[in-house]
C-alpha cells in the first residue's frame, strides 16, 4: 500500500484549514501544506496571535499551535504544494449557483474544475484527488474526466470523502468522527487509493469507523445526512408553530418524542430556523438531482423542508411586528446574535439575516450585537442581499460591541443565536432601561420563562 508522506490541500476555508489542522497534529511524520489563493486567509492562519486565526472554532487555536511549523504549514504557492503531495484534497467552495441552468439549486463548481484543471497542469506523478468540499453526485466523475484528458501520462485516482462537521463542535467532530466516508473506485488502484487514505484516519479512529464505499453512493450520502438533520428541525418547527395556537408547549414535546429510541432527541429544539453552509445548499442540490432524473415527487418532498424553514423565519419576524402594534417604524430593536448558531463565526443562511431584513423593510432601527461576527460581515450579508442600498442598511442598522448599553430605551429584543453569554446577563437591569412595555423574543429558546415573566418582560418564547 503506498504510504502517504506529503499531503495538500487546496482552500483554506471552513472544511481543509480545522481538517488539514487535525491531520498533521495525529500525522507528525505526514507533512500537510493548505494553499489558498486568497493571501489575506493565509496571512490570518499564520498569524502570530491566535486569537484572529480566520476561522472561531473551540479547541481549533491550540491545535494550529502545536503542529504549524512542524509539520503544518499554511501558503499562497499552490503549484509547488501540488507538485510535491502525493494526496490533494480539493476544499473551496461549491455556492449554489446564481445564474443560468439549475439556478438557485445546483451547485456552481466553477472553483472546483478551476482545481482539477490546476492540478492536471502541474502533477507530473500519479496522484490521489480527493473531494472534500460539499458536492454534488457525480463530480468525481467530472474531476476524474477533466485529468485523464490532460496527456501528461499521469494517473489520477479520485476519491469521496465528504465531511460531517458541524460548526462549533469541529475540532470534536474531527477528533471523535462518528463515521469516515470513503468513496472510490473497485479496481485495485481505487482500492488501492481508498486504504491509503484510511491508513491516514486510523492513525487516531478505530477502522471499524473508517467505511469504504462506491464514489456515487459516498457523495450522495453526505447530502442524505444533512437533508434528514435539516428535515428535523423543520418538523418540530412546524409544530412550534402548532404549539402557539393551542395549550401545547414544543419543549415538551420534543422531549417525549425524543425518549422514543426509534426517534431519538437530537435536532428537536425549535427554533428561529437552520442556517449554516450545508443544509440549505445540500437539500437544493438533492432537489436539483431528483428533478433532473424527472423524479419530481422525490424533489418536491425535500424541498419542502426549505419552504418550512423560510416560512419560520418569516413567522418570527411577523410575529416580532404584530406584536409591537403593527408598527415598527423608527422603533429600537436589539438584535442579540448573527451567527447562525452559537460557538462559530459563520454567518452563511444565518437566519438573523432575513429576520434583519424583514425588519429592516418595516423601517425599524436596529442594534446588532454578536460576540464573534465582524461589523464588516455583517453589513456584507445585508448588502449582498440587495433589498435596499449599502448606505440605507448602514443608516438603519448599526453594529454595537456593548450588548447591555445598546438596550437602553429599546424597545425590544431578538435573541437570534444561541450564545451561551446571553443566558448570564442581568435581565433586570436590561429591563430597567429599557421602553415599557418591554418585549423580549426569544428565537431559541434559552431564557428562563417564569424569571422572564417575573421582571415584567412581555415575552415571547417560539413554541409556547
Amino acid at each position: 500500500m503506498k504510504t502517504i508522506t506529503k499531503i495538500c490541500c487546496i482552500g483554506a476555508g471552513y472544511v481543509g484549514g480545522p481538517t488539514m489542522s487535525v491531520i498533521a497534529n495525529k500525522c507528525p511524520e505526514i507533512q500537510v501544506t493548505v494553499v489558498d489563493i486568497n493571501k489575506d486567509r493565509i496571512d490570518q492562519w499564520n498569524t502570530e496571535n491566535l486569537d484572529t486565526l480566520p476561522i472561531y472554532e473551540p479547541g481549533l487555536k491550540e491545535i494550529v499551535a502545536e503542529s504549524r511549523g512542524k509539520n503544518l504549514f499554511f501558503s499562497t504557492d499552490v503549484d509547488t504544494a501540488i507538485d510535491e503531495a502525493q494526496m490533494i484534497f480539493i476544499s473551496v467552495n461549491t455556492p449554489t449557483k446564481t445564474y443560468g441552468k439549475g439556478k438557485g439549486q445546483a451547485a456552481d463548481l466553477k472553483y472546483i474544475e478551476l482545481c482539477a484543471r490546476n492540478i492536471a497542469k502541474v502533477a507530473k506523478d500519479d496522484k490521489i484527488v480527493v473531494e472534500k468540499s460539499t458536492l454534488p453526485v457525480r463530480t468525481a466523475q467530472a474531476i476524474q474526466n477533466i485529468l485523464e484528458n490532460t496527456g501528461n501520462d499521469v494517473h489520477f485516482e479520485i476519491l469521496s470523502n465528504p465531511e460531517f462537521l458541524a460548526e462549533g463542535t469541529a475540532i470534536e467532530d474531527l477528533l471523535h468522527a462518528d463515521r469516515v466516508l470513503i468513496g472510490g473506485n473497485d479496481t485495485p488502484s481505487g482500492q488501492e487509493a481508498k486504504d491509503a487514505l484510511s491508513a491516514v484516519y486510523e492513525h487516531w479512529l478505530p477502522k471499524e469507523r473508517i467505511l469504504q464505499t462506491n464514489v456515487w453512493s459516498s457523495e450522495l450520502s453526505k447530502l442524505v445526512a444533512n437533508a434528514f438533520l435539516a428535515q428535523r428541525v423543520s418538523s418540530i418547527n412546524t409544530i412550534s408553530a402548532l404549539c402557539e395556537k393551542t395549550d401545547a408547549n414544543v419543549q415538551e414535546i420534543s422531549r417525549a418524542i425524543g425518549f422514543d429510541s426509534r426517534i431519538g432527541p437530537k435536532f428537536l429544539n425549535a427554533s428561529v430556523g437552520f442556517g449554516g453552509s450545508c443544509f440549505q445548499k445540500d437539500i437544493l442540490n438533492l432537489v436539483y438531482i431528483a428533478r433532473s432524473y424527472g423524479l419530481n415527487e422525490v424533489a418536491d418532498y425535500w424541498e419542502q423542508v426549505i419552504i418550512a424553514n423560510d416560512y419560520q423565519k418569516r413567522r418570527f419576524a411577523g410575529k416580532i411586528i404584530s406584536t409591537l402594534y403593527n408598527t415598527v417604524s423608527g422603533k429600537k430593536i436589539v438584535l442579540y446574535g448573527w451567527a447562525f448558531k452559537k460557538d462559530t463565526n459563520d454567518t452563511r443562511e444565518s437566519p438573523a439575516i432575513a429576520i434583519a431584513d424583514a425588519l429592516l423593510e418595516e423601517h425599524a432601527e436596529l442594534l446588532v450585537y454578536d460576540p464573534k461576527v465582524k461589523e464588516d460581515r455583517i453589513y456584507a450579508d445585508l448588502d449582498y442581499l440587495g433589498t435596499r442600498s449599502p448606505e440605507e442598511n448602514r443608516r438603519l442598522l448599526k453594529v454595537t460591541s456593548d450588548p447591555i448599553v445598546a438596550t437602553k430605551e429599546a424597545h425590544a429584543i431578538a435573541l437570534l443565536t444561541e450564545w451561551d453569554e446571553f443566558t448570564a446577563y442581568d435581565w433586570q437591569k436590561i429591563y430597567d432601561q429599557m421602553l415599557k412595555p418591554a418585549f423580549v423574543f426569544d428565537g431559541r429558546r434559552i431564557l428562563d420563562t417564569a424569571l422572564m415573566n417575573e421582571i415584567g418582560f412581555n415575552y415571547y418564547k417560539i413554541g409556547e
